[in-house]
């Protein structure tokens, strides 16, 4: 029976302590702010402070500076979450410079995150990252060796910051491969165990559903003529994107041409 109950009340223990919808306290919401060693602590209370926003609770003003200064967190996802929540209170100007200074990071998913809340400051500063959201990915080998994909397969997804692949170096040395940002496997450029020299096509990756969605989303507000042949590729039938994905892609296409006349 014991045995029965901890199966049942560790993984409870476990989900409880990561599950964002926990209410935290405003001492809570402090310490979590604050918590360097648990990443998750930080995105949980972040969680919170948006639900506040959206409820017209205008005392999580005292937390903007901590979150404008997540912005330069060295862990990604963090910095990504941060953008998030400033986007959600387009009057702070203090969030639009900080937006701003992300479409810097270095860190592809951070920079994109940033440029889609910027248009809910009416600014259009990141319509590049919006169009690079829509963009098919080619990665090529950065060292010359043997090739060994940890991904084989067309159509599977891929997590950012993944291993992707490795190259087993003429050294005996190997190179890891890691995804820039999340997607999915649309093509293998060679054969796993293949000979591969430095900037060799190995594989093409594909920007996931939700990708594709909100830069369409984003781009149907700001999008230009320029933008138009990424954002028609959507309009046509691919491979597992759904008929509500070519729908927004074939409005947003007639909402840059509205703008354009």
């Amino acid at each position: 029976m014991v045995v029965a109950a901890l199966f049942i009340i560790i993984p409870f223990l476990s989900w409880y302590g990561s599950w964002f919808g926990r209410e935290l306290s405003d001492e809570q919401v402090e310490t979590y702010l604050n918590d360097n060693e648990k990443p998750r602590n930080i995105q949980h209370a972040l969680n919170q402070i948006v639900e506040r926003m959206e409820k017209g609770d205008g005392s999580v003003k005292r937390w903007y500076p901590k979150i404008i200064s997540l912005a330069a967190h060295p862990i990604p996802q963090v910095r990504e979450f941060a953008a998030w929540a400033m986007g959600h209170d387009n009057t702070a100007e203090e969030f639009h410079t900080s937006l701003l200074s992300m479409l810097q990071d270095e860190n592809a998913t951070v920079r994109g995150t940033a440029a889609l809340w910027l248009v809910r400051f009416n600014d259009a500063s990141g319509r590049p990252e919006l169009v690079r959201m829509l963009s098919f990915t080619t990665v090529r080998a950065e060292e010359s060796g043997t090739i060994e994909f940890l991904v084989k397969e067309e159509g599977l997804p891929v997590t950012g910051g993944a291993p992707i692949a490795r190259i087993k170096k003429d050294d005996g040395q190997t190179a890891e491969i890691r995804a820039a940002e999340a997607g999915r496997v649309d093509s293998l450029a060679v054969a796993s165990e293949s000979r591969v020299e430095v900037g060799t096509d190995l594989m093409v990756l594909s920007p996931t559903v939700e990708q594709v969605w909100e830069s369409l989303r984003a781009l149907y507000l700001v999008g230009q003529m320029e933008d138009a042949p990424f954002v028609e590729r959507y309009t046509r039938p691919l491979p597992g994107l759904p008929d509500q994905v070519r729908k927004q892609a074939a409005e947003t296409m007639e909402s840059i041409r509205s703008r354009a006349r």
